[in-house]
């Protein structure tokens, strides 16, 4: 691949804003905003779909370990336990989306704090008027290109009310930089470690994960469908072990990615090393994906980049651009959105 290749067939340069990725999350996270104080919140519920949904997914995979109970909603429906105590974050990068619009207002109905984040649309307009604390961040290409500058602004309106270190959250953006310079369309050689697990993938792709990284496999498996139009399948690794595993002992034209993380579970580790050897034993060829070192925040975003750079060089290797989403459109127009 040459970067003519890329230019002509990402024909709406999706990967000139991951390559900005960085200065994207830096600008989010330094933004200036008028922040409410929520008292007694013991419940954080957050909204949204696609993109918008897997900034939930990742502050609920940071939570996981402190006492703060969160619920990550994809859908219509709030769960029974939201009150006047909890705080739900509503996040539509378009500000359109129907799913995220009904979450809104029930909410309102029920008496909970409510915030909420868009680039605009209906979700600015029925906050303002209820007089919502509204948030209004940049729409930066596509919704799924928007994730970082929304999750850093999530993070700098919430860093009052989440047990998450700063420290933490500027590590990760030094991170996001040496990951970008690997990556980043520059480098279109085989020391890009993007461009070269793009290339390794030649069947439908079935990603294993540890729990704690389901927000970068969930991510993936999201970025791959919209970008590289493709089907590929996601497993938790430990359920897999007791089911879909035996789905492997008759040819398939799938394969299976392994996504690991540096301080996986001793358990989980063992089984890696037991899944790999089952592989080999059938002459079943596999990738492997680790996480760099650094606080939990700083390995799912830097996965995350470096995945979603990979679906991009992916659909240019298929000759595929990236951008379009012609069933997704088709979908929203039938619902009439």
């Amino acid at each position: 691949m040459n970067l003519e290749d890329l230019e002509k067939i990402d024909s709406h340069k999706m990967y000139q804003t991951y390559d900005k990725w960085p200065d994207i999350a830096k600008q989010g996270y330094e933004q200036e905003f008028s922040v409410p104080e929520f008292k007694s919140i013991d419940h954080i519920v957050f909204a949204g779909m696609g993109g918008s949904g897997t900034i939930g997914d990742i502050i609920s995979s940071i939570l996981s370990k402190n006492d703060v109970h969160t619920s990550v909603v994809k859908g219509y429906s709030l769960p029974k336990t939201v009150d006047s105590n909890t705080l739900v974050v509503v996040t539509s990068v378009s500000g359109q989306t129907n799913e995220t619009l009904t979450v809104l207002r029930d909410s309102l109905k029920l008496n909970a704090n409510v915030i909420t984040f868009s680039s605009g649309g209906k979700i600015e307009e029925v906050s303002l008027k209820n007089k919502i604390p509204f948030f209004k961040i940049n729409y930066t290409h596509s919704p799924r290109a928007s994730l970082l500058g929304f999750l850093y602004s999530t993070l700098n309106v919430l860093e009052d009310l989440l047990p998450i270190n700063k420290s933490d959250i500027l590590e990760s953006l030094n991170l996001l930089n040496g990951t970008q310079m690997e990556i980043n369309s520059s480098n279109l050689t085989d020391n890009n470690p993007a461009l070269r697990f793009a290339k390794s993938i030649k069947n439908i792709p079935v990603i294993y994960y540890p729990a704690g990284l389901e927000a970068a496999a969930i991510r993936f498996k999201n970025s791959v469908q919209e970008n590289a139009k493709t089907h590929i399948i996601s497993e938790n690794v430990i359920e897999a072990c007791h089911n879909g595993v035996v789905a492997w002992e008759k040819p398939t034209n799938l394969q299976p990615i392994l996504i690991q993380g540096q301080d996986d579970h001793s358990r989980t580790k063992e089984r890696w090393s037991i899944l790999k050897e089952f592989f080999q034993s059938k002459e079943i060829k596999y990738e492997e994906i680790f996480t760099i070192e650094g606080n939990i925040l700083s390995k799912l975003v830097c996965l995350i980049y470096f995945l979603d750079y990979a679906s991009i060089y992916y659909a240019v290797l298929s000759n595929i651009d990236p951008t379009p989403v012609n069933s997704i459109d088709y979908i929203k127009k039938k619902l009439g959105e």
